[in-house]
């Protein structure tokens, strides 16, 4: 009896379906299949936007850009950042004090077993990076450390 006990409580502990704890999944302005976004992105573009992948450290030319401009989703052009808001890390991601308000969402992701607030592009849903608390002290403190293929760089005029 006790066997068969312990069997039905296991049995109903694993087969529970945390329903209410799942959030229903957003609407995007820019909504696409993912063989749209497939056809529009590079095999890299789409592992990092549509797959929540991270680029190599040091691999985007975007990192080292101090150029004056805007930077934007590379999926739907949304403005993200500000070239003022760039600062050199050091970690290989390019990384900005702050987003263009409105245009970037918020989440929580455990992948790497704790919790990390991932960013997302507010139009598309595209995966941006993660942003941290060790930023520049005198700005925000925070750290935005984007991967540079969900991003294009729009020159200023």
């Amino acid at each position: 009896m006790k066997k068969l006990l312990i069997f039905v409580i296991s049995i109903l502990i694993f087969n529970c379906k945390g329903n209410t704890q799942k959030k229903p999944l957003k609407t995007f302005k820019i909504t696409k299949t993912e063989a749209e976004w497939k056809t529009q992105l590079s095999d890299q573009e789409f592992y990092v936007l549509r797959k929540a992948g991270t680029e190599r450290p040091f691999s985007s030319p975007l990192n080292k850009n101090y150029k004056e401009g805007t930077y934007v989703c590379a999926a739907c052009e949304t403005p993200l950042f500000k070239s003022e808001h760039k600062f050199d890390s050091g970690t290989g991601w390019p990384s900005f004090d702050r987003e263009i308000e409105g245009n970037v969402e918020f989440s929580t992701d455990y992948d790497l077993g704790y919790a990390r607030t991932e960013e997302h592009c507010a139009t598309c849903g595209g995966h941006l990076g993660h942003v941290f608390n060790d930023g520049p002290r005198e700005t925000t403190g925070k750290r935005h450390c984007i991967n540079g293929v969900a991003l294009k760089f729009i020159p200023k005029k």
